[in-house]
Protein backbone atom coordinates (compact mmCIF):
# COMPACT_ATOMS: atom_id res chain seq x y z
CA UNK A 1 0.00 0.00 0.00
CA UNK A 2 2.80 2.59 0.68
CA UNK A 3 3.65 4.22 3.85
CA UNK A 4 3.11 7.79 3.82
CA UNK A 5 6.43 8.72 3.47
CA UNK A 6 6.18 7.38 -0.30
CA UNK A 7 2.76 8.88 -1.04
CA UNK A 8 2.39 12.29 -2.45
CA UNK A 9 0.53 14.60 0.40
CA UNK A 10 -3.05 15.96 -0.88
CA UNK A 11 -5.77 18.01 0.81
CA UNK A 12 -9.39 16.43 -0.17
CA UNK A 13 -12.55 17.99 -0.27
CA UNK A 14 -15.62 16.26 -0.35
CA UNK A 15 -18.93 16.89 -1.94
CA UNK A 16 -22.43 15.54 -0.23
CA UNK A 17 -24.77 16.06 -3.23
CA UNK A 18 -28.12 15.73 -3.33
CA UNK A 19 -27.72 12.71 -6.55
CA UNK A 20 -23.48 12.02 -6.36
CA UNK A 21 -20.98 12.34 -3.25
CA UNK A 22 -17.65 13.22 -4.76
CA UNK A 23 -14.10 13.46 -3.56
CA UNK A 24 -11.35 15.47 -4.74
CA UNK A 25 -7.71 15.28 -4.21
CA UNK A 26 -5.40 18.75 -4.62
CA UNK A 27 -1.61 18.83 -4.13
CA UNK A 28 0.23 21.26 -2.80
CA UNK A 29 0.09 23.61 -6.10
CA UNK A 30 -3.71 23.43 -6.74
CA UNK A 31 -3.85 20.75 -9.02
CA UNK A 32 -6.05 18.17 -8.83
CA UNK A 33 -4.57 14.85 -8.66
CA UNK A 34 -7.67 12.16 -8.60
CA UNK A 35 -11.34 12.74 -8.23
CA UNK A 36 -13.66 10.06 -7.36
CA UNK A 37 -17.88 9.89 -7.99
CA UNK A 38 -20.35 7.35 -6.52
CA UNK A 39 -24.24 7.76 -6.52
CA UNK A 40 -25.20 9.44 -3.00
CA UNK A 41 -26.70 6.16 -0.89
CA UNK A 42 -30.61 6.42 -1.10
CA UNK A 43 -33.23 3.53 -1.01
CA UNK A 44 -35.58 3.48 -4.48
CA UNK A 45 -38.32 4.07 -2.73
CA UNK A 46 -37.00 6.21 0.04
CA UNK A 47 -35.31 9.52 -0.31
CA UNK A 48 -33.53 9.74 3.17
CA UNK A 49 -30.08 8.72 3.94
CA UNK A 50 -28.23 6.72 6.49
CA UNK A 51 -25.55 8.44 7.55
CA UNK A 52 -23.74 5.23 8.57
CA UNK A 53 -24.18 3.88 4.85
CA UNK A 54 -23.21 7.45 3.96
CA UNK A 55 -19.79 7.85 6.50
CA UNK A 56 -18.87 3.76 5.08
CA UNK A 57 -19.03 5.08 1.52
CA UNK A 58 -16.89 8.22 2.45
CA UNK A 59 -14.14 6.27 3.89
CA UNK A 60 -14.32 4.12 0.45
CA UNK A 61 -14.13 6.80 -1.74
CA UNK A 62 -11.09 7.98 0.48
CA UNK A 63 -9.48 4.83 -0.18
CA UNK A 64 -10.43 4.86 -3.72
CA UNK A 65 -8.80 8.39 -4.43
CA UNK A 66 -5.59 7.65 -2.57
CA UNK A 67 -4.75 4.48 -3.78
CA UNK A 68 -1.05 3.35 -3.37
CA UNK A 69 -0.24 7.39 -4.28
CA UNK A 70 -1.89 10.00 -2.03
CA UNK A 71 -1.55 10.53 1.54
CA UNK A 72 -4.13 12.92 3.61
CA UNK A 73 -3.33 16.32 5.27
CA UNK A 74 -6.64 17.88 5.86
CA UNK A 75 -10.22 16.74 4.82
CA UNK A 76 -12.99 19.08 4.19
CA UNK A 77 -16.52 18.20 3.06
CA UNK A 78 -19.09 20.23 1.81
CA UNK A 79 -22.72 19.23 0.81
CA UNK A 80 -26.48 18.70 1.24
CA UNK A 81 -27.79 21.80 3.16
CA UNK A 82 -31.33 20.82 5.64
CA UNK A 83 -30.56 17.20 6.17
CA UNK A 84 -29.01 16.04 9.01
CA UNK A 85 -29.66 13.32 11.49
CA UNK A 86 -30.42 12.99 15.37
CA UNK A 87 -28.02 10.88 17.53
CA UNK A 88 -26.55 9.37 20.40
CA UNK A 89 -23.61 10.65 22.43
CA UNK A 90 -21.74 8.40 20.48
CA UNK A 91 -22.10 10.10 17.57
CA UNK A 92 -24.48 7.08 16.43
CA UNK A 93 -27.59 8.15 14.02
CA UNK A 94 -30.85 7.30 15.26
CA UNK A 95 -33.15 8.76 12.47
CA UNK A 96 -32.55 8.38 8.85
CA UNK A 97 -31.61 12.04 7.29
CA UNK A 98 -35.06 13.11 5.72
CA UNK A 99 -34.45 14.92 2.12
CA UNK A 100 -34.39 18.38 2.17
CA UNK A 101 -36.73 17.63 -1.55
CA UNK A 102 -38.89 15.12 0.22
CA UNK A 103 -42.59 15.79 -0.73
CA UNK A 104 -43.22 14.17 2.88
CA UNK A 105 -42.23 17.89 4.13
CA UNK A 106 -45.48 19.48 2.43
CA UNK A 107 -47.23 18.38 4.83
CA UNK A 108 -45.47 18.70 7.83
CA UNK A 109 -44.67 22.46 7.07
CA UNK A 110 -48.44 23.04 6.71
CA UNK A 111 -48.93 22.32 10.35
CA UNK A 112 -45.62 23.77 11.60
CA UNK A 113 -45.98 27.02 10.38
CA UNK A 114 -48.54 28.32 12.64
CA UNK A 115 -46.06 27.54 15.29
CA UNK A 116 -43.09 29.12 13.81
CA UNK A 117 -43.92 32.76 14.08
CA UNK A 118 -41.72 35.46 12.84
CA UNK A 119 -38.33 35.84 13.12
CA UNK A 120 -35.74 39.16 11.85
CA UNK A 121 -32.05 38.12 10.88
CA UNK A 122 -32.87 34.41 10.03
CA UNK A 123 -31.39 34.91 6.51
CA UNK A 124 -33.90 32.40 4.75
CA UNK A 125 -37.05 32.24 3.73
CA UNK A 126 -38.89 29.54 6.00
CA UNK A 127 -40.69 26.70 3.74
CA UNK A 128 -40.56 23.01 3.39
CA UNK A 129 -36.99 23.00 2.93
CA UNK A 130 -36.03 24.07 5.81
CA UNK A 131 -34.29 22.08 9.18
CA UNK A 132 -36.78 23.03 11.23
CA UNK A 133 -39.02 20.62 9.26
CA UNK A 134 -36.46 17.83 9.11
CA UNK A 135 -36.29 17.99 12.82
CA UNK A 136 -40.06 17.99 13.38
CA UNK A 137 -40.12 14.68 11.15
CA UNK A 138 -36.89 13.62 13.76
CA UNK A 139 -38.14 13.65 16.70
CA UNK A 140 -41.75 11.95 15.88
CA UNK A 141 -39.77 8.95 14.74
CA UNK A 142 -39.52 6.28 17.40
CA UNK A 143 -36.22 4.96 18.98
CA UNK A 144 -35.41 9.13 19.36
CA UNK A 145 -35.75 9.27 23.42
CA UNK A 146 -32.13 8.58 23.83
CA UNK A 147 -31.05 11.24 21.32
CA UNK A 148 -28.66 13.28 22.74
CA UNK A 149 -27.60 15.80 19.40
CA UNK A 150 -28.12 16.44 16.24
CA UNK A 151 -25.81 16.44 13.41
CA UNK A 152 -25.83 18.00 9.85
CA UNK A 153 -26.11 14.92 7.13
CA UNK A 154 -22.78 16.84 5.28
CA UNK A 155 -21.01 17.54 8.96
CA UNK A 156 -21.53 13.86 10.08
CA UNK A 157 -18.22 12.29 8.77
CA UNK A 158 -16.28 15.55 10.09
CA UNK A 159 -17.38 15.17 13.37
CA UNK A 160 -17.07 11.51 13.78
CA UNK A 161 -14.02 11.40 12.59
CA UNK A 162 -12.60 14.88 14.91
CA UNK A 163 -14.90 13.22 17.78
CA UNK A 164 -16.58 16.24 18.25
CA UNK A 165 -20.21 17.27 17.10
CA UNK A 166 -20.31 20.70 15.64
CA UNK A 167 -22.56 22.78 12.78
CA UNK A 168 -20.96 24.90 10.39
CA UNK A 169 -22.31 28.07 9.87
CA UNK A 170 -23.30 28.31 6.28
CA UNK A 171 -25.75 24.75 7.33
CA UNK A 172 -26.64 26.92 10.21
CA UNK A 173 -28.42 29.46 8.05
CA UNK A 174 -30.22 26.65 6.32
CA UNK A 175 -32.48 25.55 9.43
CA UNK A 176 -34.85 28.88 9.28
CA UNK A 177 -33.50 28.76 13.36
CA UNK A 178 -30.46 30.57 13.51
CA UNK A 179 -29.96 34.44 13.37
CA UNK A 180 -26.88 34.63 11.03
CA UNK A 181 -25.68 38.33 11.91
CA UNK A 182 -26.34 37.75 16.12
CA UNK A 183 -25.20 34.40 15.77
CA UNK A 184 -27.43 33.23 18.34
CA UNK A 185 -30.34 30.27 17.57
CA UNK A 186 -33.80 30.99 17.85
CA UNK A 187 -35.33 29.52 20.47
CA UNK A 188 -38.70 29.75 19.82
CA UNK A 189 -38.41 28.01 16.75
CA UNK A 190 -35.75 25.50 17.99
CA UNK A 191 -38.50 24.12 21.01
CA UNK A 192 -41.20 23.98 18.37
CA UNK A 193 -39.23 21.81 16.50
CA UNK A 194 -36.05 20.35 17.97
CA UNK A 195 -37.83 20.27 21.55
CA UNK A 196 -34.23 22.05 23.29
CA UNK A 197 -31.37 24.09 22.15
CA UNK A 198 -29.35 21.24 24.28
CA UNK A 199 -29.51 19.04 21.20
CA UNK A 200 -27.98 21.38 18.50
CA UNK A 201 -24.05 21.49 18.61
CA UNK A 202 -21.33 24.24 18.40
CA UNK A 203 -21.57 26.22 15.56
CA UNK A 204 -18.19 26.72 13.81
CA UNK A 205 -17.15 29.20 11.01
CA UNK A 206 -16.86 27.56 7.49
CA UNK A 207 -13.33 27.26 6.85
CA UNK A 208 -12.10 26.54 10.48
CA UNK A 209 -9.80 23.65 12.09
CA UNK A 210 -12.28 20.91 13.81
CA UNK A 211 -9.59 18.53 15.28
CA UNK A 212 -7.77 15.90 13.99
CA UNK A 213 -8.58 13.13 11.81
CA UNK A 214 -8.80 9.49 13.76
CA UNK A 215 -10.03 6.78 11.36
CA UNK A 216 -8.72 3.43 12.19
CA UNK A 217 -9.69 2.39 8.81
CA UNK A 218 -7.85 5.04 6.59
CA UNK A 219 -4.97 4.85 9.21
CA UNK A 220 -4.54 1.26 8.43
CA UNK A 221 -4.61 1.46 5.22
CA UNK A 222 -1.62 4.42 5.11
CA UNK A 223 -3.59 7.09 3.75
CA UNK A 224 -3.16 9.55 6.75
CA UNK A 225 -0.15 11.48 7.35
CA UNK A 226 1.06 12.41 11.26
CA UNK A 227 -1.08 15.13 12.52
CA UNK A 228 -4.05 15.35 9.68
CA UNK A 229 -6.61 17.45 10.32
CA UNK A 230 -10.59 17.97 9.59
CA UNK A 231 -11.77 21.08 8.37
CA UNK A 232 -15.18 22.55 8.94
CA UNK A 233 -17.31 22.68 5.37
CA UNK A 234 -21.09 23.72 5.14
CA UNK A 235 -23.17 24.71 2.56
CA UNK A 236 -22.36 22.97 -0.76
CA UNK A 237 -22.94 25.73 -3.22
CA UNK A 238 -21.47 28.50 -1.44
CA UNK A 239 -18.18 26.65 -0.17
CA UNK A 240 -17.90 26.04 -4.37
CA UNK A 241 -18.98 29.36 -4.81
CA UNK A 242 -16.14 30.53 -2.44
CA UNK A 243 -13.54 28.99 -4.21
CA UNK A 244 -14.26 30.30 -7.53
CA UNK A 245 -14.56 33.36 -5.91
CA UNK A 246 -10.74 33.27 -5.66
CA UNK A 247 -10.67 33.71 -9.52
CA UNK A 248 -12.34 37.20 -9.52
CA UNK A 249 -12.92 39.06 -6.63
CA UNK A 250 -15.78 37.44 -5.30
CA UNK A 251 -17.33 36.60 -8.67
CA UNK A 252 -20.89 34.99 -9.20
CA UNK A 253 -21.35 31.11 -9.72
CA UNK A 254 -24.09 29.97 -11.47
CA UNK A 255 -24.46 25.96 -10.55
CA UNK A 256 -26.74 23.82 -12.08
CA UNK A 257 -27.16 20.26 -10.74
CA UNK A 258 -29.60 18.64 -8.73
CA UNK A 259 -30.83 22.48 -8.24
CA UNK A 260 -29.59 25.49 -9.72
CA UNK A 261 -27.73 27.29 -7.38
CA UNK A 262 -26.22 31.31 -7.90
CA UNK A 263 -23.87 32.64 -5.18
CA UNK A 264 -21.51 34.90 -4.54
CA UNK A 265 -19.16 35.98 -1.81
CA UNK A 266 -20.75 40.12 -0.90
CA UNK A 267 -19.20 42.94 1.03
CA UNK A 268 -22.53 44.15 1.02
CA UNK A 269 -25.04 44.12 4.18
CA UNK A 270 -27.57 40.87 3.93
CA UNK A 271 -30.57 40.85 1.78
CA UNK A 272 -34.05 40.61 2.56
CA UNK A 273 -35.28 36.61 2.78
CA UNK A 274 -38.29 37.54 1.38
CA UNK A 275 -37.49 38.58 -2.32
CA UNK A 276 -36.14 34.90 -2.40
CA UNK A 277 -32.62 35.57 -1.66
CA UNK A 278 -31.46 33.31 1.51
CA UNK A 279 -27.86 34.50 3.31
CA UNK A 280 -25.11 33.10 5.97
CA UNK A 281 -21.80 34.36 7.02
CA UNK A 282 -19.31 35.03 4.42
CA UNK A 283 -16.51 32.87 4.08
CA UNK A 284 -12.97 33.19 5.22
CA UNK A 285 -14.28 37.27 5.08
CA UNK A 286 -16.56 39.39 7.25
CA UNK A 287 -19.13 39.76 4.13
CA UNK A 288 -21.90 38.12 3.59
CA UNK A 289 -22.80 34.58 1.59
CA UNK A 290 -25.72 34.91 -0.82
CA UNK A 291 -27.42 32.56 -2.71
CA UNK A 292 -30.93 31.62 -4.40
CA UNK A 293 -31.72 28.13 -4.79
CA UNK A 294 -34.04 27.43 -7.62
CA UNK A 295 -35.33 23.63 -8.54
CA UNK A 296 -33.90 22.48 -11.72
CA UNK A 297 -33.73 18.42 -12.44
CA UNK A 298 -36.47 17.51 -9.89
CA UNK A 299 -39.02 19.52 -12.78
CA UNK A 300 -37.27 17.83 -15.84
CA UNK A 301 -37.97 14.81 -14.04
CA UNK A 302 -41.32 15.57 -13.44
CA UNK A 303 -41.83 15.97 -17.68
CA UNK A 304 -39.71 12.91 -18.58
CA UNK A 305 -43.02 10.97 -16.88
CA UNK A 306 -44.20 11.75 -20.47
CA UNK A 307 -42.11 9.71 -22.77
CA UNK A 308 -42.76 11.93 -25.96
CA UNK A 309 -42.23 14.80 -23.90
CA UNK A 310 -38.98 13.12 -22.17
CA UNK A 311 -37.28 12.40 -25.74
CA UNK A 312 -38.21 15.87 -27.06
CA UNK A 313 -36.28 17.10 -24.09
CA UNK A 314 -33.20 15.14 -25.19
CA UNK A 315 -33.33 16.30 -28.68
CA UNK A 316 -33.74 20.31 -27.00
CA UNK A 317 -30.99 19.97 -23.88
CA UNK A 318 -28.29 18.06 -26.86
CA UNK A 319 -29.02 21.34 -29.31
CA UNK A 320 -30.24 18.19 -31.98
CA UNK A 321 -33.56 20.41 -32.39
CA UNK A 322 -34.31 24.02 -31.83
CA UNK A 323 -36.83 24.79 -29.53
CA UNK A 324 -39.93 26.44 -31.04
CA UNK A 325 -42.05 29.59 -29.90
CA UNK A 326 -43.42 27.84 -26.85
CA UNK A 327 -39.94 28.42 -25.18
CA UNK A 328 -41.25 31.84 -23.69
CA UNK A 329 -44.78 30.88 -23.12
CA UNK A 330 -44.85 30.82 -19.66
CA UNK A 331 -47.52 27.80 -19.87
CA UNK A 332 -44.95 25.36 -17.63
CA UNK A 333 -45.39 26.03 -14.04
CA UNK A 334 -42.18 25.00 -11.89
CA UNK A 335 -42.23 23.00 -8.52
CA UNK A 336 -41.48 24.80 -5.93
CA UNK A 337 -38.89 23.77 -2.82
CA UNK A 338 -40.02 21.31 -0.33
CA UNK A 339 -41.96 18.78 -3.01
CA UNK A 340 -44.20 20.86 -4.11
CA UNK A 341 -45.13 19.59 -7.88
CA UNK A 342 -44.64 21.49 -10.67
CA UNK A 343 -47.59 21.71 -13.85
CA UNK A 344 -48.65 22.56 -17.04
CA UNK A 345 -51.03 25.37 -17.26
CA UNK A 346 -54.69 25.04 -18.81
CA UNK A 347 -53.39 26.76 -22.02
CA UNK A 348 -50.11 24.83 -22.15
CA UNK A 349 -49.29 22.84 -25.70
CA UNK A 350 -50.71 19.40 -26.71
CA UNK A 351 -47.33 18.65 -29.00
CA UNK A 352 -44.38 16.70 -27.20
CA UNK A 353 -41.69 19.19 -28.64
CA UNK A 354 -43.44 22.12 -27.72
CA UNK A 355 -44.40 21.13 -24.36
CA UNK A 356 -40.66 20.33 -23.94
CA UNK A 357 -39.54 23.83 -24.79
CA UNK A 358 -42.36 25.09 -22.55
CA UNK A 359 -40.22 23.48 -19.53
CA UNK A 360 -36.69 24.56 -20.53
CA UNK A 361 -38.16 27.96 -21.44
CA UNK A 362 -39.58 28.34 -17.61
CA UNK A 363 -36.25 27.02 -16.35
CA UNK A 364 -34.15 29.49 -17.96
CA UNK A 365 -36.11 32.20 -17.30
CA UNK A 366 -36.15 31.29 -13.63
CA UNK A 367 -32.21 31.11 -13.70
CA UNK A 368 -31.83 34.18 -15.15
CA UNK A 369 -33.92 35.68 -12.84
CA UNK A 370 -31.73 34.15 -9.74
CA UNK A 371 -28.67 35.19 -11.64
CA UNK A 372 -30.13 38.78 -11.92
CA UNK A 373 -30.85 39.04 -8.00
CA UNK A 374 -27.77 37.81 -7.13
CA UNK A 375 -25.64 39.89 -9.25
CA UNK A 376 -26.86 43.04 -7.65
CA UNK A 377 -25.26 41.93 -4.24
CA UNK A 378 -21.64 41.59 -6.43
CA UNK A 379 -18.59 44.00 -6.97
CA UNK A 380 -20.31 46.34 -10.25
CA UNK A 381 -18.81 43.99 -13.38
CA UNK A 382 -18.05 40.85 -11.64
CA UNK A 383 -17.64 37.57 -13.63
CA UNK A 384 -20.78 34.81 -13.90
CA UNK A 385 -19.20 31.01 -13.89
CA UNK A 386 -20.86 28.48 -14.26
CA UNK A 387 -20.71 24.84 -13.49
CA UNK A 388 -22.50 21.67 -12.72
CA UNK A 389 -23.69 18.56 -15.31
CA UNK A 390 -26.14 21.20 -17.32
CA UNK A 391 -23.61 23.37 -18.05
CA UNK A 392 -21.95 21.43 -19.99
CA UNK A 393 -25.27 20.18 -22.40
CA UNK A 394 -24.71 22.68 -25.50
CA UNK A 395 -28.78 23.07 -26.31
CA UNK A 396 -29.36 24.36 -22.73
CA UNK A 397 -26.57 26.22 -22.88
CA UNK A 398 -27.75 28.14 -25.90
CA UNK A 399 -31.52 28.18 -24.16
CA UNK A 400 -30.39 29.95 -21.21
CA UNK A 401 -28.41 32.52 -23.11
CA UNK A 402 -31.77 32.80 -25.67
CA UNK A 403 -33.98 33.75 -22.39
CA UNK A 404 -31.67 35.58 -20.37
CA UNK A 405 -29.34 37.32 -22.80
CA UNK A 406 -26.51 36.29 -20.61
CA UNK A 407 -23.18 34.79 -20.98
CA UNK A 408 -20.65 33.06 -18.36
CA UNK A 409 -17.72 31.37 -18.39
CA UNK A 410 -17.03 27.46 -18.10
CA UNK A 411 -15.71 25.71 -15.25
CA UNK A 412 -13.88 23.32 -16.39
CA UNK A 413 -13.27 21.21 -13.57
CA UNK A 414 -16.23 19.50 -13.17
CA UNK A 415 -16.19 18.99 -9.01
CA UNK A 416 -16.71 22.24 -8.18
CA UNK A 417 -18.09 22.21 -5.03
CA UNK A 418 -15.23 19.21 -3.83
CA UNK A 419 -12.27 21.27 -5.38
CA UNK A 420 -13.85 24.55 -3.04
CA UNK A 421 -13.73 22.23 -0.15
CA UNK A 422 -10.06 20.93 -1.00
CA UNK A 423 -9.62 24.76 -1.55
CA UNK A 424 -10.68 25.66 2.13
CA UNK A 425 -8.59 22.80 3.40
CA UNK A 426 -5.46 23.79 2.19
CA UNK A 427 -5.97 27.07 3.46
CA UNK A 428 -7.08 26.12 7.12
CA UNK A 429 -3.98 24.43 7.30
CA UNK A 430 -1.16 27.28 5.69
CA UNK A 431 -1.23 25.92 2.14
CA UNK A 432 -1.82 28.62 -0.81
CA UNK A 433 -2.97 26.49 -4.05
CA UNK A 434 -3.18 28.32 -7.02
CA UNK A 435 -7.14 28.52 -7.41
CA UNK A 436 -6.78 29.24 -11.85
CA UNK A 437 -4.80 25.99 -11.42
CA UNK A 438 -7.96 24.02 -9.53
CA UNK A 439 -10.55 25.12 -11.52
CA UNK A 440 -8.89 26.00 -14.62
CA UNK A 441 -11.45 27.95 -16.46
CA UNK A 442 -12.03 27.73 -19.70
CA UNK A 443 -10.21 30.68 -22.14
CA UNK A 444 -12.68 33.29 -23.07
CA UNK A 445 -12.88 32.24 -26.57
CA UNK A 446 -14.63 28.65 -25.60
CA UNK A 447 -17.08 30.44 -23.11
CA UNK A 448 -20.92 29.93 -23.10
Amino acid sequence: MGTTATRRTTVLGVDIGSTNTKVVALDREGHVVARVRRRTPRNADDPSVDADQLFEAIEDMILEVCGDQLSVRAVCAAGIGEDGVLTDAGLRPLTRALAWFDPRRQDIYQTLAPQLGPADDVGVDSDPARTVVGWTWACAQPGTETATGWLALTDFASARWAGTPFLSDTLAARTAAWHTTARTWITSRVTATLGTTDLLPPVIRTGDLIGLLRSARLAEAGVLEPEAMVVAGGHDHPVGGWGVGLLDGGAVLDSMGTAEVVTTQSRSKAPDPGDGLDSAAGICQNGTTVLRVEELDRNVKWARQDAAVSAALDELISGDQQPDGYLTSGTFLPGAAGGQLPRYTADAPGAPASRAAAVLGALAELGGRAINSVSGYAEPGTQVFTAGGWSRSPGWVAIKQAVTQRRATLISEPEVTATGAALLAAHAIGWAPDPATAFAPVPAAQAV
